[in-house]
């Protein structure tokens, strides 16, 4: 007995399961949560700005 073909945008039933095949979320990967990149560029350059600051006012 041959097997249905089965599309390849379609996810293939499986036993027992009674869920729907639905679309995934993609992953966001290291852009998931953009505010804590910048967050973390802001905190980064100013730490760099006030240090040359400090030297400067150090003179």
């Amino acid at each position: 007995m041959t097997h249905p073909l089965i599309p390849p945008t379609e996810t293939p039933p499986a036993e027992g399961s009674i869920a729907e095949a639905h679309r995934e979320r993609a992953d966001g990967g290291i852009w998931a949560h953009p505010y804590w990149w910048v967050l973390l560029i802001v905190v980064g350059s100013l730490s760099v700005a006030g240090f040359f600051v400090a030297r400067i006012w150090s003179l």
